[in-house]
């Protein structure tokens, strides 16, 4: 019973459009700009990153409130159904017609919930990396070195189930290419540049 309701709480919390209400709030609709996907790294490329702060900050805060909420309810395994759960719901959220991000920052937040520390020191990693070259480095070195992060913190059961969320941002990513949301966009008139 308490997956369930993790899986359908997790659910809900991602499919809230934070990223498109963030935009929408500054005159920008995501999904007709850039690369057409409604998610933080289209937000960042559309605002900046001082307006963007609030689409990855609420992206990710939707996983770790699911997270948390799973091990409210039942420990780490309904956690991690909690995160899988709202990453699926922002990829294709019933509040914003099915079409959502690719759920990477809901990665993010979830993986604080699941390993805290090893989720930090991935933060710390990406802060770095940020600033020895440039963010969108640091922030694909943190992701993807987050379970090799966790392996020094977690069993390899729960680094594994790291890995089975990881293929799911593929196969997210994979259902946006055949949808087609990766082609280019028509740039909305009066969107800010980046920077």
């Amino acid at each position: 019973m308490e997956y369930a309701v993790a899986i359908i709480l997790g659910y809900l919390l991602g499919s809230i459009p934070v990223s498109p209400l963030v935009a929408r709030r500054h005159g920008v609709d995501l999904r007709h700009t850039g690369d057409g996907n409604p998610g933080a790294w289209n937000a960042l490329d559309q605002l900046g990153p001082r307006r963007a702060a609030p689409a990855f900050l609420g992206d990710a805060a939707k996983a770790l409130l699911a997270g948390l909420a799973g091990h409210a309810l039942g420990g780490w395994w309904v956690a991690f159904a909690a995160v899988a759960a709202a990453m699926v719901g922002h990829a294709l959220p019933v509040f914003a017609s099915f079409r959502g991000g690719k759920a990477v920052m809901a990665f993010v937040g979830g993986a604080f919930a699941l390993s805290p520390l090893a989720a930090a020191a991935a933060l710390a990693v990406c802060g770095a990396v940020t600033a020895a070259s440039a963010f969108r480095w640091g922030a694909r070195i943190g992701v993807f070195g987050y379970p090799a992060i966790q392996l020094a913190f977690d069993p390899v059961e729960r680094v594994i189930g790291t890995g089975a969320l990881m293929c799911l941002i593929g196969a997210l990513f994979g259902v946006a290419a055949l949808r087609g949301r990766s082609a280019p966009a028509t740039p909305a008139a009066g969107a800010a540049p980046p920077g």
